[in-house]
C-alpha cells in the first residue's frame, strides 16, 4: 500500500513478553512474517489468521488473538477493503487494551490512521494519529522523526500548512539530538518541510531542502530519489519564474526518468514540462508535452488493469485449485455417505437444469420481443431518414427557385438606378428599398441554408495560434463606418500585452462580426457599444456590451434557439431572421467554447463567449 510504505512504519516487529512454550514462540514468528507480507500473498494470510486464531484458542493464549485480529486487518487492507480493515484493527486495539500493551496499543492507532488516511479521511486519521502519538511518547524515542514527519504529511493533506510545519520543525529537533538518524527518515523528513514551504509559497526555503536531499541522492542506486528531487525543484522555479533553472532540471528528471524505465516517472515528468512552457506562454509545447503526458498516462492505467485483471484471474485459479483439494480430501474421510452425497447431487442437478431451462426460455422470448423491437426501431429510422432527404430536397428546390426571382429583382433595380436623372427622390427611396429587399431576401436564403447543412455538413476546424488582439481589431475596423452612421461610439478595450488562442480564424472572426452586428443593430443612435478581450488564469473571455433596447427576461432561454424570434426589434428597421444567434451558438460550440447572455429590457445586453486555454 502506497500509504503504508509513504508513513515508513515499523510496528511490524514488535517486541513480544517471553514465553517459555516453544507453540507461542512458534505463533510469534508466525505472526512476524505475516507483518512483512506483501499484496501479492493475500492468500496466504488468509490461512495463517485462521491458523493462529484456532492455535491461539488451543493454547490459551489472549495474545494470539490479537496477532490473528492484525493479520486479517492487513489482509482486507490488501484487498482494499478499507470497512473491513477498519473493523479487525478495531478489535485488535480493543485487545491491545485489554492486554495492557502499549505499544500493541500505538500500532494499532498507526494501523488505523493509515486506513482513514487511504479512505480520504484525512481528519479522523489526524486525530487516530495524536492518539498513537500519545500513547507511544512515553517509551518510544527511536522512531520519533518518523511520527513527527507521518503528522506533518496529514496535516498538509488537510492543507493546514502552519500546523503541519510546528509537528516537521520537532522533527527538526529530533533529529539534532540523534547522532545517527536513519537516512531515509532524513529524505522524507527535507521532501516535507520543502512541500510545505512550497505550498505557503515561501519558495527560497523550501528550495533550500529540496537541494538538501538532491546534494544526499547522488549515489549511483539512489537515481529515484534524485529523480524526485529534481522534480521538486523544477517546479519550485518555475513558481519563482526562473524558467531556465526549471528547464535544466526538468530535462535530468525527464532523462534519468527514462534511464530507469519507469513510465510514471515520465509521465510526470512530461506534466511540468507542460507547466514550464504554459508559463513562459509557449502554448504550442506545452500542448505537445501534455498531449505526451496523457497518452503515456492513459496507456499506463490500460497496463495497470491488464495486470490487476491477471493477477485476479491467478488468485481465482490458486482458489480453485485449493478448493479441488479440499473436496477430494472431504471425499476420502467421509466415503460413508457417499450414496447420499450423490442423492443430494442428483437433487442439486436437476433443480440447476430446471433453472437453466426456465432461464433459456425467458431469454429466448426477451430475445424475440427485442428483435421485434429492434426491427421497428429501424423501420421508424428508414422513415425518419427517408422525411431528412425529403426536407433536404425541399430546401434546395426551395432556395434554387427563389434565387431566380431574387437575382431578377436585383438586375431590374439596379437598371432602374443606373437611370438617375430620370428619377425623382421619391422614387430614389422606392428603387433603393427594392434592393434592400432583395439582399435581406438573398441573405435569409443563405443563413437558412447554412445552418440546416451544419446539421449534417459540419466544416473540418483550421486550428492555428490566434494573435486576438489584431483578429479582434480587425473585426472592430470593418464596423466603424456602419456605428459612426448611427452616431454610436464603438469602443475596443484590449489587453496591453499579446494574447494567443488555439481557434480557427474565420469562425472566430464570424462570432465577433455576428454579435457586433446585432449589438449595433439594437442600440439606439448616440449610445455606446463596446468590445472586450479579457485574458484570466485557464480562460480568455470575448465580450460584447451594447445600451440597446435589451431582452425580455422570459425570452433569454429562447435567444439561441434555430429560427427563434424575440419580442426586441432593431432601432432602425435593420432586418432580422432569428438565425445569427442560433450560428454563433454552434461554431462558439465547435470551437469547444461556450456562450452566455446578461441582458434587461431597455438597458442593454452583454454577450460573453469564453474559451479554456
Amino acid at each position: 500500500m502506497a500509504v503504508r510504505l509513504f508513513f515508513l512504519l515499523l510496528y511490524c516487529c514488535i517486541s513480544l513478553p517471553g514465553f517459555s512454550q516453544a507453540d507461542t514462540n512458534y505463533l510469534k514468528n508466525i505472526y512476524t512474517r505475516c507483518m512483512d507480507f506483501s499484496e501479492e500473498k493475500i492468500d496466504s494470510l488468509d490461512y495463517y489468521s485462521d491458523y493462529i486464531s484456532k492455535l491461539s484458542v488451543r493454547l490459551n493464549f489472549p495474545t494470539g488473538n490479537y496477532f490473528a485480529l492484525r493479520v486479517k486487518g492487513l489482509r482486507e487492507e490488501f484487498k482494499s477493503d478499507y470497512s473491513k480493515a477498519s473493523d479487525y484493527y478495531l478489535q485488535a486495539l480493543e485487545q491491545a487494551r485489554k492486554l495492557k500493551r502499549k505499544d500493541y496499543e500505538a500500532a494499532e492507532l498507526v494501523d488505523l490512521a493509515i486506513v482513514y488516511t487511504e479512505m480520504k479521511e484525512y481528519v479522523q486519521a489526524k486525530e487516530v494519529y495524536l492518539q498513537s502519538l500519545a500513547v507511544s511518547n512515553a517509551y518510544d524515542t527511536a522512531n520519533m522523526i518518523q511520527k513527527f514527519t507521518n503528522l506533518g504529511a496529514l496535516y498538509n493533506y488537510l492543507k493546514m500548512h502552519d500546523s503541519a510545519l510546528v509537528f516537521l520543525k520537532k522533527g527538526l529537533s529530533v533529529l539534532e539530538v540523534f547522532t545517527h538518524p536513519r537516512p531515509e527518515d532524513v529524505s522524507t523528513l527535507y521532501n516535507n518541510l520543502g512541500n510545505t514551504y512550497f505550498f505557503k509559497k515561501q519558495y527560497d526555503v523550501a528550495l533550500s531542502y529540496f537541494f538538501r536531499n538532491y546534494v544526499s541522492h547522488q549515489k549511483p542506486d539512489q537515481m529515484a530519489d534524485l529523480w524526485i528531487d529534481c522534480l521538486n525543484i523544477a517546479d519550485n522555479y518555475i513558481e519563482m519564474g526562473h524558467y531556465d533553472s526549471a528547464r535544466k532540471y526538468v530535462d535530468m528528471s525527464l532523462a534519468m526518468a527514462r534511464e530507469l524505465h519507469a513510465k510514471s516517472k515520465e509521465a510526470e515528468s512530461y506534466s511540468i514540462e507542460a507547466k514550464l512552457y504554459q508559463r513562459k506562454g509557449d502554448y504550442t509545447k506545452a500542448y505537445d508535452y501534455q498531449q505526451k503526458w496523457y497518452d503515456l498516462d492513459t496507456s499506463m492505467v490500460n497496463s495497470e488493469t491488464t495486470r490487476k485483471v491477471a493477477q485476479l484471474q491467478e488468485q481465482y485459479h490458486a482458489r480453485q485449485r485449493e478448493n479441488e483439494k479440499l473436496l477430494l480430501q472431504t471425499e476420502v474421510d467421509k466415503q460413508v455417505f457417499r450414496s447420499r452425497t450423490a442423492l443430494v447431487t442428483s437433487i442439486a442437478l436437476l433443480l440447476i437444469l430446471i433453472v437453466i431451462a426456465w432461464g433459456f426460455i425467458t431469454k429466448r422470448n426477451a430475445n424475440r420481443e427485442l428483435q421485434s423491437t429492434n426491427k421497428l426501431i429501424m423501420e421508424q429510422n428508414e422513415k425518419l431518414a427517408e422525411l431528412n432527404f425529403e426536407k433536404n430536397a425541399l430546401i434546395s428546390i426551395v432556395s434554387h427557385d427563389l434565387g431566380t426571382p431574387f437575382a431578377s429583382i436585383g438586375m431590374w433595380s439596379q437598371v432602374l438606378g443606373a437611370d438617375a436623372g430620370q428619377l425623382n427622390e421619391e422614387q430614389h427611396k422606392a428603387v433603393k428599398r427594392i434592393r434592400e429587399a432583395t439582399l435581406y431576401g438573398e441573405n435569409l436564403i443563405r443563413r437558412i441554408l447554412d445552418v440546416e447543412k451544419a446539421q449534417t455538413n459540419r466544416s473540418r476546424l483550421n486550428l492555428e495560434n490566434i494573435e486576438l488582439n489584431g483578429c479582434i481589431g480587425s473585426v472592430a475596423d470593418t464596423f466603424r463606418h456602419l456605428a459612426q452612421k448611427k452616431d454610436i461610439l464603438l469602443e475596443v478595450v484590449l489587453p496591453d500585452h499579446p494574447v494567443y488562442l488555439l481557434s480557427d480564424h474565420n469562425l472566430l472572426s464570424r462570432i465577433c462580426e455576428n454579435l457586433l452586428s446585432n449589438a449595433i443593430k439594437f442600440t439606439h443612435r448616440g449610445k455606446k457599444v463596446a468590445l472586450e478581450v479579457l485574458e484570466q488564469p485557464a480562460e480568455i473571455s470575448i465580450i460584447v456590451r451594447d445600451e440597446g433596447v435589451g431582452i425580455k427576461k422570459e425570452e433569454l432561454p429562447y435567444l439561441f434557439s434555430k429560427y427563434g424570434k424575440i419580442s426586441s426589434y432593431s432601432t432602425e428597421g435593420e432586418p432580422s431572421t432569428g438565425l445569427g444567434l442560433a450560428i454563433v451558438k454552434r461554431i462558439v460550440e465547435e470551437l469547444n467554447g461556450t456562450i452566455q447572455c446578461e441582458s434587461e429590457e431597455g438597458r442593454g445586453s452583454v454577450f460573453t463567449v469564453i474559451f479554456s486555454k
